[in-house]
Formats: C-alpha cells, sequence, structure tokens
C-alpha cells in the first residue's frame, strides 16, 4: 500500500492525478501491494507517476521512430550533437546543450542505431525532457555518455533490484536467451519498458507480450537448443525520489 510521510489523516486525503492508464495502473499495483511504498508527499508520489507516464509515452515514440537497432561496432548518431566513440557510444559534444541532443535522437531519428541497453537509457532521458526544465536538464546531464549499462550519468540514479515484488509500467526488464547463438551475441537476451500489463518495448524487437519477445528470442538459439528463453527478475529504474529532489 502507499504511505504518505507520517501523519496518518495525509493517508485520507491523498490526491493524485491518475489521468491516464499508466498512472492508474501504477497507482492501483502500488496500493493493492502487500507492501508499504512510502513517500514523503503526495507531490513525490505524483512525480514518480508522471515520470513512470513519460517513460512508456517516450518508448512508444522511439518505437514508432526511424531510431535502428545496430550492434556498437556499427552504431551512428548525428554528429553535430554527439560524438561516436572507437567503442560505439555517443559521447556529447562540448558545448552542445544535453536537452537538445537528447531529443535530437527523436526528431532526427534517421541518424541514430545502436543497441538495446542503450535505447532503454535513451528512453528515461528523453522522459526526463519532459519533467525538468531545458536548463536543469544542461545543468544535471552536462556530460552524457551513452553506452548500456557501464557509462551512466550519476545524476540519472539508476538502481537495480533483484526479485522485486511489483514491477510496474516504465520499469526496465530483461528477457533472458541462456542458449543463444554465440554468433549472434546480441541476442543474448532483450531489455524492455514495461508499458503495461504483459505490454513491453523493446529496441529492435518492438512492442509485444512476453510470449511474443520469448518467441522471437527463441529463434536465435544454438541449433537445436531446447532452453527457453525466459523473463528474468532483474528490474531497472531510476531514483525517482532523488529525480524529485533536483526539483527543489
Amino acid at each position: 500500500m502507499i504511505r504518505i510521510g507520517r501523519d496518518p489523516a495525509a493517508q485520507e486525503t491523498l490526491q493524485v492525478n491518475l489521468n491516464d492508464p499508466v498512472k492508474k495502473l501504477t497507482y492501483d499495483i502500488l496500493q493493492n501491494s502487500s507492501k508499504i511504498y512510502q513517500y514523503q508527499s503526495a507531490d513525490s508520489l505524483q512525480f514518480e507517476l508522471d515520470m513512470r507516464s513519460f517513460i512508456v509515452q517516450r518508448a512508444l515514440e522511439l518505437n514508432a521512430s526511424n531510431f535502428s537497432f545496430a550492434v556498437f561496432k556499427k552504431s551512428r548518431c548525428n554528429e553535430a550533437y554527439w560524438i561516436r566513440t572507437d567503442e560505439g557510444g555517443f559521447r556529447l559534444r562540448r558545448g552542445q546543450s544535453a536537452y537538445k541532443a537528447i531529443l535530437d535522437i527523436l526528431q532526427n531519428s534517421r541518424a541514430y542505431a545502436t543497441e538495446c541497453a542503450t535505447a532503454i537509457v535513451i528512453v528515461f532521458y528523453l522522459a526526463l525532457t519532459r519533467m525538468f526544465s531545458e536548463d536543469l536538464f544542461d545543468k544535471l546531464f552536462d556530460n552524457i555518455y551513452l553506452m548500456g549499462w557501464e557509462y551512466l550519468d550519476e545524476n540519472l540514479g539508476i538502481q537495480v533490484f533483484k526479485n522485486l515484488k511489483d514491477p510496474l509500467p516504465g520499469d526496465c526488464l530483461y528477457f533472458e536467451n541462456p542458449d543463444f547463438d554465440r554468433d549472434t551475441p546480441e541476442w543474448r537476451g532483450e531489455n524492455v519498458i514495461m508499458l503495461g500489463e504483459d505490454k513491453y518495448y523493446g529496441h529492435g524487437i518492438g512492442i509485444r507480450n512476453s510470449e511474443g519477445i520469448i518467441r522471437s528470442l527463441n529463434r536465435n538459439r544454438n541449433p537445436g537448443s531446447t532452453e527457453s528463453a525466459y523473463l528474468g527478475n532483474r528490474v531497472i529504474r531510476p531514483n525517482y525520489r532523488y529525480l524529485y529532489s533536483q526539483l527543489r
């Protein structure tokens, strides 16, 4: 259940805007859980609900764009905003606005290609352009390097959980493919954004339910393999409490 602050009366007067299905589903999962979810205020809860909604929206927008899948050695970017490194990552060009550079990935999507973990990080940043002003975004993320999970800006506050009780819309989950074909290591698994109940966005796979993602991964196993892909127990999400604190 949701608990606001330490005042029991706050629970009775809790008012949040649940004006889209993502916010409503998130709120219902939190409120109906046997686990207690503590928030310092209704505003901090609203911040998380709003951002989760924007993560889902941005995932849908990225899926509908011309943003392509590519392994790191074949990645590409708009070099007006980014320097493509020898590793295949994208480093923000000195003097450029991080806010404008991240939005350019949507606006000029045909110029970009990378793999699935980097795409998830991009979705998180894109959602934050809806939550933060350009000035605040540029202040916090003036040294972005986009390359998987290895080079995350500490101000994004990414948290990794195992065996989390209540995955929520906007979370990043991971489908494991333990017997992937070693000739195509990009198919070792798929990072996805949870869009709703059994609905996921995976860069390169698109929008599917769990059965559809597992079917795609199973087509890329070692010949003769009988060990199926499956939804793992890892959940990755931004630190919403920390990000909310940056508004003040």
